[in-house]
């Protein structure tokens, strides 16, 4: 039989669950967020898929200013940069999978970037560390541009995702397929528009962002510091609008949304919930069901875990 998508996940990343949990002072939010994210690793556990498409974000790890496609995917090697706790090393690609979405997207009118070697990091590796552990699932990363603009509008990522749907369920041999969206919710980082960046700060961001590739780590320690001192701005009632439109199948309103406008209502890092609406349309925009939501200031995020079944009846699902 044909490729099956049988579930979808969205769910937000912080690399401070790893390094910082003890000093998280929004405890009971946390856990309540890490809960979440248990909960759907066993969702995906019994949906028994074959391989995870992880549509995330690159936070200038894997990918530099020296070239940033819009949407890249890995269709060979993969290798997660390792920073802060997360998994290191080469991860399990599906390769023809990966392969035929490219063409099928190419042939459907897209053009992604694709890579035979592609470093990736928490933007999907957060991921593999928490909703995939200890699963026999292969992927095929998918990386979305949310951080270095021009950035590919939110109507282009729900496009995108109907795309993805279409072309794994043409996939000749057998394959059952989770989707991932990783990023979000609402939130503030200190990081620059590129192209004007304003104090050594912003300046010292840039720097690591353009000259970075096979040398990131040089940077990482003031990166943090900067990121660790920035005031945290959460936005709940975005975020409470956000999983209702996706519990009742209407993520595509977000598409009405620009970059400019996401910016002012959710904070520049909001800018991910690009990798959630491309889930969302993989999914068919079905009715999801929210797992969890904790605003957790310590880790400026407001934090989600959503799935989207599209097997389960549907008042049931949200």
């Amino acid at each position: 039989m044909p490729g099956e998508i049988v579930l979808g996940v969205g769910a937000s990343h912080s690399t401070l669950m790893n390094t910082h949990w003890d000093q998280t002072r929004a405890k009971e939010e946390a856990t309540r967020f890490r809960d979440g994210l248990r909960e759907a690793r066993d969702l995906i556990a019994a949906a028994r898929p074959d391989t995870a498409i992880i549509v995330g974000s690159n936070h200038f790890r894997g990918m530099w200013l020296d070239l940033v496609p819009a949407f890249t995917i890995g269709v060979g090697e993969c290798v997660a940069s390792g920073e802060s706790g997360t998994p290191k090393g080469p991860q399990p690609v599906d390769v023809p999978l990966a392969r035929h979405l490219a063409e099928q997207l190419v042939d459907g009118g897209f053009d992604p970037a694709f890579s035979a070697r592609l470093q990736i990091d928490h933007g999907q590796s957060h991921a593999v560390q928490y909703l995939l552990d200890g699963l026999d699932v292969d992927l095929v990363p998918l990386v979305v541009n949310v951080f270095a603009p021009p950035l590919p509008t939110t109507a282009r990522c729900l496009d995108l995702g109907a795309a993805l749907r279409a072309a794994v369920r043409s996939f000749p041999d057998d394959r059952r397929v989770a989707v991932i969206g990783s990023g979000g919710l609402s939130h503030r980082l200190p990081w620059p528009d590129w192209r004007a960046p304003e104090g050594d700060d912003e300046e010292f961001m840039v720097e690591a962002w353009l000259n970075g590739r096979g040398d990131w780590s040089r940077y990482d320690t003031r990166r943090r510091e900067i990121i660790r001192a920035a005031p945290s701005v959460i936005t709940p009632e975005f975020d409470a609008e956000f999983l209702h439109l996706l519990e009742t199948g209407r993520t595509t309103r977000v598409g009405w949304l620009s970059t400019a406008d996401l910016e002012r209502e959710a904070g520049n890092g909001a800018q991910e919930v690009r990798t959630w609406l491309v889930m969302a349309a993989a999914l068919g925009h079905a009715p999801g069901r929210t797992l969890a939501y904790a605003p957790v200031p310590d880790w400026l995020t407001g934090m989600a875990v959503a799935v989207i079944d599209p097997a389960a009846p549907e008042e049931t699902r949200a």
